[in-house]
This record gives structure tokens, sequence and C-alpha cells, in this order.
């Protein structure tokens, strides 16, 4: 399974449409993007999701945000589980082994938990206030970042959260995986 070291994810405050979103992505070289629809009915979410897995088809990885349900029945290539979310044990049931499970993690403690929970990689943020998530969790910055890698975990580390490009260097240099951007690319 290989992970991507740039997530590239929509944005429901995008002027872009997620369709829109994902296309310009794609048009870019992006080889994975996080589908992130908050707003909308389970079906429309299902819809866009099935377009979006349609138009990446051999292109790029897509990633569903929060929903196993959706992701299985657009047949994405994995999902992205909040800490509230369906448990990732379930998600993996549902999903089989071959599908990607991400998880977030915003302290040490939640980071080993996803890791012995079996998720593939960890979102780990944010690195700064960002304004595409509502209810942010305590900023991370360089300190947060660095006791989570100092944890030296079996899995990949994905820094995000208000990352602009004079932040990659720093935040790889801190030993990440990679990082994931959303507003700077389709905001």
């Amino acid at each position: 399974m290989v992970i991507s070291k740039l997530h590239c994810l929509t944005w429901d405050g995008s002027s872009l449409s997620h369709i829109e979103q994902v296309q310009f992505l794609l048009n870019a070289g992006a080889d994975w993007i996080q589908l992130r629809q908050k707003n909308g009915t389970e079906q429309e979410k299902l819809q866009i999701a099935k377009e979006a897995v349609k138009l990446a088809q051999n292109k790029a990885t897509i990633i569903i945000n929060d929903s196993p349900q959706i992701c299985l029945e657009s047949r994405a290539n994995g999902v992205h589980l909040g800490l509230k979310d369906c448990p990732v044990a379930e998600a993996r049931k549902l999903l089989g082994k071959e599908a990607i499970i991400g998880g977030t993690a915003n302290t040490p403690k939640q980071a080993k938990q996803r890791e012995a929970e079996g998720c593939n990689y960890i979102g780990l943020g944010p690195w700064r206030a960002t304004r595409t998530k509502e209810n942010l969790s305590e900023i991370l910055g360089e300190t947060g970042i660095k006791k989570v890698i100092d944890l030296r975990l079996s899995i990949p580390v994905i820094a995000i959260g208000g990352i602009l490009p004079e932040d990659v260097s720093k935040i790889l240099k801190l030993g990440a995986y990679g990082i994931a951007v959303s507003s700077y690319l389709v905001g």
C-alpha cells in the first residue's frame, strides 16, 4: 500500500464544487485526493464520491472523509476517520483489508491509539489555525508535531491544518512523512 506524501483535500468552502476541485487537482497532477464533504445529504455525498472515483480512475487515490459506507458504495480507495467517527475496526470489517483507513490524531496518545487500531496513516494536526475545519483542536505547531514524530510510530504521519508552502520543509525536517493541504490549493 502506497501512501502519498501530499494529501489534497476538497473543501465545502471553496468557490468550486467538489467535482470541480477533484478535476482541478487531477489536472495539477495530484495522486491522492480526500473528498472532505461535510455538507449535503448522504445521497448527494455518494453521487459526488462516485463521480470523483470515476474521474480519478487509474490517476489518483480517492479517500472519503468520515463515511465507510460511502467509501464502500462509491468504490473509493479508502476512508479517513475522525476521532468521533465510526470505529476503525468496524470500518475495516466493512471495507476489507485492502482498503486504506486513515485516522485523525491531535495528541501523542491519540496517535498511538490510531496505530493500535490499525490505521494505515495518521492525519496529525492542526499545524496552525485553519478556516477549513470547524471546532478546531488545540494548535500543535512544531512542538506538538515533534512529540508525535518522536514516538516513532510504524505508520506514516501526515501533518495537516493551515499548512503553507513555506512550512513544508520545516514539517518534513521534523520527521513527518507528508502533508495534507486544502484551502491553499482549492480555496
